[in-house]
């Protein structure tokens, strides 16, 4: 058993509002620069839509992530042998147009314009080439369900529904949408890291951020080809590739990257997980059905004492131990089983998972509510029975996953690879929750309904008010649990891994070399 620790991610997607605050916190920190315009190392999505790049889920056109082939796995549109086919061409790669050509305001003529009869405008011009341009695209450019037909109906996640699944998402009085904001997922399987013929990107052995070396990388922009999540951007300026970095000097210094310090829906929490390195080429190489579990079950339980014992043999420190055993990453994902992989079907076993949208809850009319309507609009003809009486029961108000807005299906094709099993579980976990809590604090649920519905879901009610806390009541330091970075040992790691000085190795352990030597 290889112990490593790896930081890691949740997003709660029930909380996200779209404001974008995250996206603008990393632009002006990170890409606020020439050659980074279009790059938005954090970005908010909307669902259903096409995302940003434009179809970016769909890998018939970007060729990126890992495909299997037997037992084994490969690239599908990068690699080393493939790079030397595709210097001059790839033909995998997104273009400006994919992205958007970054733009910007002739705010001056504004001001400088002559007296004349008509309006003075700014016209917008493009920030690569200085030249007017016609706006046609943004990097939320379909942002709360704008431009439907054109962005909206061609989610390729649709394609799992039937063509009346997919319509009756549309119809105005079912239609609804939730927000995806995705950063890079810092995989354990990264595609990119594997796909860099000069060996650029490494994942940081102490802590599982990847990273690129800007002084080794050559602009081969593999990177961008392999990333099935289109996180690795080419600045046409430097010519290097750059990605998220996790902020991971302010990690080191002990804070919360910047989306996640400024997210004002309080949707992030990060920290530790422990996971066995000699499982990832069986996980990754797994039948798709099988996927989620395998990842799941490849990540440890910190207060395992046979865990412990393989993780302080691997050198990973005691405080990081015990920032995992604290860690909000781990309740979510290993203990209560709430959140999911984004596309686990890529194959690069990505380390930031997603509690699924339970959505919003959807009144709906009764054979009582039309009565009681009819009798209130003619009182005299008829008393009302009791019977008539509004349906405004807690079950009734939240509806069943059977009619809910996003049919599973969609939501499986996003977070489990089409398992419906996997989201419906964590779906009835989430509304076991609101029902415990709706009984604890409005009294209109029964304890019998609130036991059946905890007893369903193997939940009891200590379990479902910690999730309530951690959902909704956590504090800072309960949703960033953030371990010492031990630089010190993480240096030693790079200057004495295996036989080459200064190599970039993945462990803490491996290789012959002796400190010192």
């Amino acid at each position: 058993m290889d112990v490593r620790s790896q930081i890691s991610m949740v997003f709660h997607l029930d909380k996200c509002i779209g404001c974008h605050t995250c996206s603008i916190a990393c632009k002006n920190i990170w890409t606020d620069r020439k050659g980074a315009e279009y790059m938005w190392w954090n970005n908010v999505e909307t669902k259903p839509g096409t995302g940003y790049p434009g179809k970016w889920e769909n890998q018939d056109i970007y060729q990126g992530g890992w495909k299997k082939d037997g037992k084994s796995i490969v690239l599908r549109g990068a690699g080393k042998p493939r790079s030397l086919t595709n210097i001059f061409h790839n033909p995998h790669l997104p273009l400006i147009d994919d992205y958007y050509e970054p733009f910007t305001y002739k705010y001056l003529d504004l001001i400088e314009s002559p007296a004349a009869d008509d309006q003075p405008t700014a016209r917008p011009v493009s920030m690569i080439t200085g030249q007017p341009i016609d706006i046609k695209m943004g990097p939320n450019w379909d942002d709360d369900l704008s431009g439907s037909p054109d962005y909206a109906r061609n989610d390729p996640n649709l394609e799992s529904l039937t063509p009346a699944e997919r319509e009756a998402m549309f119809q105005l009085e079912r239609m609804a949408f939730f927000y995806l904001p995705r950063i890079c997922n810092h995989c354990l399987n990264p595609a990119c890291v594997a796909s860099c013929p000069s060996g650029a990107i490494y994942k940081r052995g102490e802590d599982g951020v990847v990273l690129i070396n800007q002084s080794v990388c050559r602009g081969w922009r593999m990177c961008v080809t392999a990333c099935p999540y289109k996180k690795s951007y080419y600045n046409w300026s430097t010519g290097k590739s750059e990605k998220c970095i996790l902020c991971y000097p302010r990690l080191e210094a002990g804070h919360a990257p910047a989306c996640m310090h400024s997210c004002v829906g309080r949707i992030r929490y990060l920290g530790v997980l422990l996971y066995d390195a000699d499982r990832i080429a069986g996980v990754a190489a797994a039948p798709d059905d099988e996927l989620v579990a395998r990842q799941l079950d490849m990540i440890l339980d910190p207060f395992d004492p046979e865990v412990i014992a393989a993780a302080r043999a691997n050198g990973v420190a005691e405080s990081t131990l015990d920032a995992a055993r604290k860690s909000p990453v781990f309740r979510f994902v290993k203990r209560w089983g709430l959140a999911l992989p984004l596309h686990p079907e890529f194959r690069t076993l990505p380390m930031l998972f997603y509690v699924p949208p339970l959505l919003p809850v959807m009144a709906s009319v009764t054979e009582h509510d039309r009565a009681a309507q009819a009798a209130a609009a003619n009182p005299i003809a008829k008393v009302w029975p009791d019977s008539w009486l509004y349906d405004t029961t807690t079950r009734e108000l939240f509806g069943t996953l059977e009619n809910a807005r996003f049919p599973l299906k969609y939501l499986a094709s996003l977070f489990s690879a089409g398992d419906t099993d996997a989201v419906a579980g964590r779906l009835k976990k989430l509304m076991a929750v609101r029902l415990h809590r709706r009984g604890v604090t409005v009294g209109d649920v029964t304890e019998a309904t609130v036991a059946e519905a905890l007893a369903d879901t193997s939940l009891d009610p200590q379990t479902a008010n910690d999730i309530y806390y951690l959902t909704s009541l956590a504090k800072f330091d309960d949703r960033f649990v953030i371990p010492p970075a031990h630089r010190e040992e993480a240096i030693e790691m790079l200057e004495f891994t295996g036989d080459v000085k200064g190599s970039t190795g993945f462990g803490f352990k491996s290789g012959t070399a002796e400190r010192g030597a």
